[in-house]
């Protein structure tokens, strides 16, 4: 399941989506490598949220999301799309990621090819959650 077409019309207000990134990722480095500088998680996430308006983003710190193995990490999630759990996120891969978010911002259900997707985030997409898992509706 996967787009490139947008749901939105001239006549909705445009939504943004909204990016939740793991402020205390040290992605596998130790307090000592890491020193008084911000850690990898911090860095990116301040990275994002220097141009985060002018990309259309929302951008939200979160403190450990328990995925220190596959750091950094984040979600992404508009609402009526897949929600997405991303990983192995760097500061060399920043440029590649804001195109990419572009790309699931446009698509109708969040999916994005791995044909569309730059080669430096083949593996980023740890996990997929359905757009309405918090909704009261009972199941079909």
């Amino acid at each position: 399941m996967s787009d490139t077409t947008s749901s939105t019309t001239p006549t909705e207000p445009a939504v943004q989506p909204v990016l939740t990134v793991c402020v205390t990722c040290r992605r596998g480095l130790s307090s000592a490598e890491i020193g008084d500088a911000p850690g990898p998680g911090r860095q990116l996430y301040d990275a994002l949220l220097a141009n985060a308006e002018e990309s259309g983003i929302l951008i939200r710190p979160v403190e450990c999301m328990s995925l220190c193995s596959r750091g950094c990490t984040a979600t992404v999630s508009m609402p009526g799309k897949w929600t997405l759990l991303l990983g192995g996120l760097e500061m060399e891969k920043i440029a590649d990621f804001k195109g990419w978010l572009k790309l699931y911002s446009a698509s109708k259900t969040g999916m994005v090819p791995a044909s569309k997707r730059p080669p430096t985030l083949s593996d980023m997409v740890i996990a997929r959650l359905p757009a309405d898992i918090a909704s009261p509706a009972k199941p079909a």
